[in-house]
């Protein structure tokens, strides 16, 4: 069997060996109801190895872990408690879902900072056992409120086929103003490889509602390769976060429904909270 005929997953090939990579890549929203809105943009994201990070360090001089940089990466951006590491937070997340060992290596997906800000309105962490076998992942969300909310997902019977992950959660975390809770997000992803992709489908009452995609190509974290990077998105964080307000205010322009900021739930959830999608 060609490579091009191969399933996603296997064509994808495993989880890189590196301690970070580099996956540019493009960001697609589209609103689906009570009208159509769409837009795209380029940016590129960071995959780390959340146990080898003094060893990407040492990948270019342009990326400094937990230190100022022109680009940077920061456990403290990512952890729930002050002084906490990536690894004991990760673990203390998979431990209250019911895992029953720490998994042997998780990778996160994420933007680093640049010029000392970054804002992540979704950031997905990768857990692998013993044998590179994925047991879940983590759905790390935020808000331009301040607000972050964790959905914790282990592989379940059923979730993962050659087409590559498929999860369902129950929306109980306030992150646009326009979408009501209790709509449906529906996961697609294609776990790090050659590439990785995220597919979120949001649903309300069976219906769609908004989709969003990441689709990045893997790239080694060198010097070159970064410095390309930044030179093409020098002001990548902040374009993200001048976006996100830019569409909403196109969005409120085109007269979608405000619905007000509910309670905020607890920091995170270890299942899904809803019923079936009747889809």
């Amino acid at each position: 069997m060609t490579p091009d005929r191969l399933d996603p997953m296997a064509a994808n090939g495993p989880p890189p060996d590196a301690a970070g990579v580099l996956y540019p890549g493009e960001v697609m929203h589209q609103r689906l109801k009570p009208f159509g809105h769409r837009f795209t943009y380029n940016v590129f994201s960071l995959l780390v190895d959340i146990d080898r990070l003094p060893e990407m360090a040492q990948a270019t001089r342009l990326l400094s872990v937990d230190a100022p940089g022109f680009a940077s990466f920061h456990q403290a951006d990512h952890v729930a408690k002050p002084g906490q590491t990536l690894r004991q937070h990760v673990d203390a997340l998979l431990s209250e879902a019911g895992l029953e060992r720490p998994a042997r290596r998780v990778l996160l997906l994420a933007y680093p900072r640049i010029l000392g800000y970054v804002f992540n309105p979704l950031s997905v962490y990768f857990a692998y056992d013993e044998s590179d076998r994925l047991v879940a992942l983590i759905y790390a969300v935020r808000n331009t409120f301040g607000q972050r909310h964790t959905y914790v997902a282990p592989l379940r019977e059923g979730e993962a086929g050659p087409a590559g992950i498929s999860q369902t959660r129950t929306k109980i975390f306030h992150v646009s103003p326009f979408i009501p809770m209790g709509a449906r997000y529906r996961f697609r992803i294609l776990p790090p490889g050659r590439r990785v992709r995220l597919y979120i489908h949001e649903t309300e009452a069976g219906e769609g509602l908004l989709t969003a995609t990441f689709d990045g190509t893997a790239k080694p974290l060198t010097g070159r390769n970064l410095a390309g990077l930044l030179a093409r998105f020098p002001l990548m964080t902040f374009k993200i976060i001048a976006a996100i307000h830019w569409q909403a205010l196109r969005l409120w322009l085109k007269g979608a429904r405000f619905h007000p900021e509910p309670p905020l739930p607890p920091p995170a959830s270890f299942r899904d909270e809803g019923e079936a999608d009747p889809r």
